[in-house]
């Protein structure tokens, strides 16, 4: 990853503790439940790894790097059949004793790509932040 940009999302506030989002999201096939409706095509998921279409993209794969229990959770992956990415939620307590997290993604984008995709990641992870916030079913995990 020669030309990393990073991006970090705000702080969200979940309700759940951190034991519950980190094993929401340490399965894969659970974040089907945070993408909004007609963003991606063809989601294929698996315990640990995913793919799907995103237009003007194509296929994007994503596969669990990295857990650090209760605390960090890592995702690698690839799109446009060569940029990687990686994108890690930090996730905390806070005195409410309910979890915050926060995103990161850091990805291999020349300075033109770099300036053509930040408006669409950041929108990316708010949205991201956003569906967590307001998400009720921390407990309902796929089996």
């Amino acid at each position: 990853m020669a030309n990393l940009s990073y991006f970090e999302s705000r702080s969200g506030r979940l309700t759940c503790n951190v034991e519950e989002v980190f094993a929401f999201v340490t399965d894969i096939r659970n974040f089907e439940q945070f993408i909004p409706n007609g963003t991606i095509n063809n989601w294929y998921a698996e315990r640990e790894s995913c793919s799907f279409n995103v237009s003007m993209v194509g296929v994007v794969s994503v596969r669990l790097a990295e857990k650090e229990k209760f605390n960090k959770v890592v995702f690698n992956g690839d799109a446009l059949k060569k940029n990687d990415f990686s994108l890690t939620l930090h996730i905390s307590d806070n005195v409410e004793n309910t979890a915050d997290v926060k995103v990161m993604l850091s990805a291999d984008l020349n300075p033109m790509m770099k300036m053509m995709a930040s408006k669409p990641i950041g929108r990316f992870m708010e949205i991201l932040i956003n569906e967590m916030e307001s998400f009720r079913g921390w407990k309902k995990t796929k089996e």
